[in-house]
């Protein structure tokens, strides 16, 4: 059956797993008093925007629901609509990072080694430009260099006409953040107490299973250790999409990745379309589009669903295009064949400008269809205007009865935002 969700004065939440049968309904259309229209050399009067966060696709237990929503109420509350290029690095440093209830930054995942090594990435949708590091160490924020790596590539080329770096790893990205001026942070002062005891937790299992003999019961043991991994919430990972009222639009993401990764290991918060994808509408393409993914990031990787998603956008119906892209570019893609269970969630935002002509002045309008799909037992997300006094958050689930990596929930909304144009 088709759930829906009250979300204030936005649309109704849709619902829709694909395993069972459902009256698809797309999301409100525009009305016959607004017509879509590209604004030349005009500019909004007053600065405003729209913010859609996520606290990953995992699963998010009833006990710390109230952690969870309070970390993305905070994260949109918290946003300065000033520049939307900094805009999603502000929402992730200034506080998805600091909060233990999530994996990224402070409080992330250890791998083998007791390490902390994050993967971040931004990308800003007017310039195309984009920045990420993998496997870095030793810095709190990481999403501060993946945006510091956006904002050096826009001056141009480096000394001798060398090409700026847009993605580094490992020392060499921990190297290039301290010269640029962010603070390195010691990793156990990165480290918590919850994510120190999951480690020592972890490690007691697999020291376990290698004492156990080869064969059947390795692989029953291998399996359920990657059973119980997909359900601790070890796959949470934190982004932002974002929109200004001159239809500018910025995605980013952040994670610590898996528990008890391989050291090196870089996920699909680093990776070009697989983390994040932004882009301003063109002439190919009437809609600016935003994505920010979260999930096992191999299964994001190897079906690059960020850039999916965000192409899948461009179609008429977004919540439709959504689903479609979902379950054909993820769950029933072949290139992931070989897989019982694909894990993943996203945060979708596109919009237009809309333009109502007034005896006296112009309204300048974006409206703004944002949604959220994911394969998992849940997705935290949160949401706010700059027309709102508080943001919404809510936490999504799979419908009862229904196999996570099997089936999907999609529910999403519109908003529009106005301003005078001169």
């Amino acid at each position: 059956s088709l759930a829906m969700i009250g979300l204030s004065s936005y649309a109704g939440v849709m619902e829709s797993p694909m395993n069972s049968a459902v009256e698809q309904q797309p999301v409100s259309p525009l009305d016959n008093t607004w017509k879509q229209e590209t604004i030349n050399n005009q500019k909004p009067r007053s600065v405003g925007g729209f913010v859609l966060v996520h606290a990953g696709a995992g699963y998010h237990s009833e006990s710390k629901a109230k952690e969870y929503k309070h970390v993305c109420k905070r994260a949109c509350q918290r946003v300065s609509l000033l520049c939307v290029s900094s805009l999603c690095a502000s929402i992730s440093n200034n506080v998805l990072k600091d909060s233990p209830f999530t994996n990224a930054g402070t409080g992330s995942n250890l791998n083998l080694s007791g390490e902390i090594e994050c993967d971040a990435s931004i990308m800003d949708g007017k310039s195309l430009h984009f920045g990420a590091v993998g496997a870095i160490g030793g810095i709190r924020n990481p999403v501060l260099v993946a945006n510091r790596l956006l904002s050096e590539a826009q001056k141009g080329k480096l000394s001798a006409g060398r090409i700026p770096p847009c993605f580094l790893v490992g020392r060499g990205a921990h190297d290039w953040a301290v010269s640029h001026g962010i603070p390195p942070c010691p990793s156990d002062k990165m480290a918590t107490k919850f994510s120190l005891s999951a480690y020592k937790r972890n490690k007691r299992k697999m020291e376990l299973a290698e004492k156990m003999d080869t064969g059947h019961n390795q692989t029953k043991k291998r399996r359920q250790s990657s059973e119980n991994e997909n359900g601790s919430g070890c796959l949470d990972t934190v982004g932002a999409v974002v929109v200004d009222l001159e239809g500018n639009v910025a995605a980013a993401v952040s994670s610590g990745g898996l528990a008890m990764k391989h050291p090196g290991r870089v996920g699909q918060a680093a990776h070009y379309g697989c983390g994040c994808w932004a882009e301003n509408a063109c002439n190919m393409n009437p809609y600016s589009t935003a994505v920010s993914t979260s999930g096992c990031g191999e299964h994001l990787i190897r079906t690059m669903l960020a850039r999916e998603c965000s192409a899948a956008m461009q179609s008429e119906d977004a919540h439709q295009a959504l689903l479609e892209a979902m379950q054909n570019k993820f769950i029933s893609s072949p290139f992931l064949a070989s897989e019982d269970r694909v894990l993943g969630g996203v945060i979708v935002l596109r919009c237009c400008t809309c333009v109502d002509a007034q005896p006296s002045q112009s309204i300048q309008g974006i409206l703004v269809e944002f949604l959220w799909s994911h394969t998992t037992e849940s997705m935290c997300v949160g949401y706010m205007s700059a027309q709102d006094s508080k943001a919404k958050t809510h936490i999504s689930r799979l419908p009862a009865g229904t196999v996570p990596g099997q089936s999907l929930a999609i529910e999403g909304g519109v908003c529009r935002l106005m301003a005078v144009v001169e």
